[in-house]
Parts: C-alpha cells; sequence; structure tokens
C-alpha cells in the first residue's frame, strides 16, 4: 500500500525516474519549449519589419517643409565596351505577286492547236452543233482551259440552250465537227475574218465565218472599254454573239434606255442607253433582243 502512494506521489511530481531521465527531451517537443519559439519567430519578424522600415526611410527624401516624399532612383548608365554597336538590318519585304497577264502578240505563226477536249451534249435540241476549240500557237492561253470555259458558256441556264431547239457538243481533235472556234491574234484574226467574209475587222472584232468563229485575242484578254463586267462575262457575250449569228440571228440594237442589250448588238460599238448585258436571255427566261439593224 505504502509502495502504491510513493508511486503515485512520484507520478504527479514528475519526479520518476523515467521522467528525469526523458524530461528534458519531452521538454523540447511540450508546453516548455513552444513560447521559447514563437519569441524568436516575433523577434526575426520584427528584425524584418525594422529592414523593410529602414529600407522605405532610404527611399524617402525631405522637402523644406519636413513632408516625407519619394525619391526615384536613377538609372543604371550602361557601361559603353568602347566597341561600336552592330547594326541591325531591317527585314527585307516580301514583294507583292503581280498577276499574271496573258501577252497580246499583233500577229501570231497563223496555225493552230486544236484542244484535246471533249464533253456530253447540253441542250435539248435533236442533233447538237459539234464543235472543236482552237489557239493560236505560241498564245499564253491553254487549249483545254479555253475550251472548257467555252463549253461552260454554251452550257448556262440563260445561254442558247434556254431555246429546247437547239444543242451543243466539245469534241476532241479529230473527232467529227460541224464548225470550230478559234481563238487568234489581232492580225491573223483580220486576215481570217477577211478571208472568210470580206469584213474588216481592223485588228479588234471578233467575227463569223462559213464554218466557225474567230475570236480576237485582245478582246477575250482585255474585254471591251464599254462592258463594266469581269472578263468572263465579256468572253461569254463574245461566244454567244458569235454563236446566235450562226444560229441565225441578225444584229440588234437597244431597246429602250435602261435595259438589257441584246447580246446580238455590237456592244463594243456603244450601248445606246442599254446597260451591258452578256446573255440571249433574262433571268425569267425571256429573250432579250430589239429593234434589228438594217
Amino acid at each position: 500500500m505504502n509502495a502504491a502512494r510513493q508511486q503515485e506521489r512520484a507520478s504527479a511530481t514528475g519526479n520518476t525516474p523515467a521522467s528525469r531521465r526523458g524530461g528534458r527531451h519531452r521538454g523540447a517537443s511540450g508546453r516548455r519549449g513552444r513560447p521559447r519559439r514563437r519569441g524568436r519567430t516575433y523577434v526575426a519578424g520584427g528584425a524584418v519589419a525594422a529592414g523593410l522600415l529602414g529600407s522605405a526611410a532610404f527611399l524617402l527624401d525631405e522637402t523644406p517643409t519636413g513632408a516625407p516624399q519619394m525619391r526615384a532612383e536613377a538609372p543604371a548608365t550602361p557601361v559603353s565596351s568602347g566597341a561600336p554597336a552592330t547594326p541591325v538590318p531591317a527585314p527585307t519585304p516580301t514583294p507583292t505577286p503581280k498577276p499574271t497577264e496573258i501577252a497580246v502578240p499583233a500577229k501570231g505563226a497563223g496555225t493552230f492547236v486544236t484542244a484535246q477536249a471533249g464533253g456530253a451534249k447540253v441542250g435539248q435540241g435533236q442533233r447538237p452543233l459539234r464543235y472543236v476549240v482552237q489557239v493560236e500557237t505560241g498564245l499564253d492561253i491553254s487549249p483545254t482551259r479555253a475550251a472548257d470555259e467555252i463549253a461552260a458558256i454554251l452550257a448556262a441556264p440563260r445561254g442558247w440552250t434556254r431555246n429546247p431547239a437547239h444543242a451543243f457538243q466539245l469534241v476532241s481533235e479529230g473527232q467529227p465537227h460541224d464548225l470550230t472556234v478559234q481563238i487568234a491574234t489581232p492580225g491573223t484574226a483580220d486576215a481570217l475574218c477577211w478571208a472568210g467574209i470580206q469584213q474588216d475587222t481592223e485588228g479588234e472584232y471578233n467575227c463569223e465565218v462559213p464554218g466557225g468563229v474567230v475570236v480576237n485575242l485582245k478582246r477575250w484578254v482585255k474585254g471591251s472599254p464599254t462592258f463594266d463586267g469581269p472578263i468572263q462575262d465579256y468572253r461569254a457575250l463574245i461566244i454567244n454573239h458569235e454563236m446566235g449569228h450562226l444560229l441565225g440571228h441578225a444584229h440588234a440594237t437597244c431597246a429602250g434606255p435602261g435595259k438589257p442589250a441584246p447580246v446580238m448588238m455590237q456592244q463594243i460599238k456603244g450601248l445606246h442607253g442599254c446597260v451591258a448585258n452578256a446573255w440571249p436571255y433574262d433571268k425569267e427566261g425571256a429573250f432579250i433582243t430589239g429593234p434589228s439593224v438594217q
């Protein structure tokens, strides 16, 4: 009993042998150690704050009235090495590519290359007009591309195939055909038109000749000063006008101011109040015409 009480008193006072041996170690992580760490933290924090305040005070200047004012520090002057600075070359601007222009010689070789192209019949006519496309030798025009463009013009909804009596078919070299569409230099076009219909085209105009159409390269490339639409539309006017002659249509003139010019009007010679137009029919399917030219 007495031994038990002595052990209880020893445990209460912390004087057990284990307590005496381990007390210092437990105190490092117990209640007595925490105040000392907090005190050191406060001291370190105070020292940092004092340092910051000292730095701020160093940057303050006194005005004549005693009011503190921030003083800007001068930037550091770079130290020159004594060697001249190497100039940085300006970037070279990239040149803007210019659109490729098709050359229009005054006169060509007089020989032709036939397009290796063909297509299905367009239009409802029972017997289509079969045609080949030729380009004068040496020109900057692909015969096949020219043939495809002409075929698209003749197949357009506002073209001559709007009339169910008409039909066309592009055929390739060596195939039976009814007519030839030739793109030629102004000099060659003049010679062909004069030989075909004794018409002086003056190096400017196209013509319809027996067995075909002669397209002046100048008009195919540059259009007309009286036609304000894109060049593709003017090419449509050339083909539709000359094909119209082959279909039996004569020249017509303007039907009235503000109206679309008939495709059979020689629009390059003036519109006479009409609006330039490349197609035989309007969007509603009505044939565009005007007074006949005698």
